[in-house]
């Protein structure tokens, strides 16, 4: 078997890279041969099929003229260069599967048409909700929506959704109504959802259930081994962005009157400002490989406060593997993994009275804490683990060939 794996990015940039990555490396170390398809990009890792490879494209550069931002907002929608690069690809290298994972934009759903055409089966991993959200997280003016799920993408305009903008607003409008009219998704054999509700959002009324199967991220539980103790503090992993929910577990924190200290682990558009407004939280940036192992092993509690609809968030489960137990929101893909009582606590979004009285409770009881590890451990082995997925994927692989 032969699969080519198309992804915007060729490096670790986010979950769907961690996601996609993982997929690949177990490819080949199974015989199974895997081709390359991604975009230009220093930082990316390196691959033989780099010449398929398309040009980098950074939207929303300053300095463009006229008719280069009219060129652009084509590209975004569909790329000629995609469809050729691709085109080429799949004749020299004949594979048997297309597996799409983040594509839109850079890459664009062009692609899947083109692998069509060649009589090629067609997998997308639905890591975002861009097929039923033009601006893929489902928030408007911060706050969680619903309005497109019924396919209504012109509430996408009316709202403003893409950062108040009704330029960008526009240009995602026409993207949705293009791809729809096109039906570019609509052209994929079978979509991948790690999560029921990322399943249940997408065929309220875009696809039919028979084409959405249920496939939950893993995590190589074999490579990790819990530690017997912790170093007294509590550890957020993820991007400091107001949906992530970072706000407010400083605020619960604050309210804690407790030795245990706090940890941040992760960049983005807040951590200037709260770096300066809560000097004594410890703020340690990206961390991954070595340092992000020890960051967990350390930790007594992990906190996703997430106030979108996460799908089905890696933190999670990196963190029941360590055997750490876990206070999350319950919102979106997350109560599929959190079992509440037993893993760790759920509380409302934003409800930071809540969280502070579930991390005074963890905090203030090893014995409670090693009980919920063990047991998140225990339900990471049995229903998320990297095993469990990649033989999953591999039995779509075999259904659609």
């Amino acid at each position: 078997m032969k699969v080519l794996i198309a992804n915007k990015f060729f490096f670790r940039n986010g979950g769907s890279e961690v996601v996609m990555f993982q997929e690949r490396d177990y490819l080949k170390k199974n015989g199974i041969e895997v081709v390359d398809f991604s975009m230009f990009d220093k930082r990316n890792l390196d691959s033989q099929h780099a010449p398929y490879f398309v040009s980098h494209q950074s939207y929303g550069e300053n300095g463009q003229t006229t008719g280069e931002r009219f060129l652009s907002a084509f590209r975004f929608i569909h790329s000629p260069e995609a469809v050729k690069k691709i085109g080429e690809a799949i004749d020299a290298e004949r594979p048997d599967i297309v597996h799409c994972h983040n594509i839109y934009h850079q890459l664009t759903p062009s692609i899947i048409a083109a692998a069509k055409r060649r009589g090629i089966p067609v997998v997308l991993t639905l890591h975002d909700y861009k097929t039923v959200c033009p601006v893929y997280t489902r928030l408007r003016d911060g706050h969680v929506c619903s309005d497109c799920l019924e396919m209504n993408f012109i509430n996408v305009l009316k709202n403003r959704c893409a950062d108040n903008s009704l330029g960008k607003s526009a240009l995602l409008y026409a993207e949705a109504v293009v791809q729809r009219f096109l039906g570019s998704y609509e052209k994929v054999d079978m979509l991948l959802a790690p999560s029921r509700f990322m399943a249940d959002s997408v065929t309220r009324r875009r696809f039919p259930k028979k084409r959405v199967r249920l496939l939950y991220n893993g995590i190589d539980v074999d490579s990790i081994d819990p530690p017997d103790t912790d170093r007294n503090y509590i550890l957020y992993m993820g991007r400091l962005s107001p949906e992530k929910g970072v706000q407010t577990l400083l605020d619960a924190y604050s309210m804690l009157n407790s030795p245990a200290g706090l940890v941040i682990a992760g960049t983005g558009p807040l951590e200037k400002s709260l770096r300066e407004r809560y000097p004594q939280v410890q703020f340690v940036g990206h961390v991954t490989g070595q340092a992000l192992h020890q960051t967990l092993q350390g930790a007594s509690v992990v906190v996703v406060p997430s106030e979108w609809y996460e799908n089905c968030p890696m933190s999670v489960l990196e963190a029941m593997a360590y055997g750490k137990p876990v206070i999350a929101s319950n919102i979106g893909g997350i109560p599929e993994l959190v079992a509440d009582g037993e893993t760790g606590h759920l509380f409302d979004p934003g409800n930071k009275q809540a969280l502070r009285d579930h991390l005074l409770t963890l905090v203030g009881d090893a014995v409670l804490r090693r009980r919920y590890g063990a047991a998140g451990r225990k339900r990471v082995e049995s229903h998320f683990s990297l095993d469990s997925h990649n033989k999953g994927l591999l039995q779509i692989y075999a259904s659609l060939l």
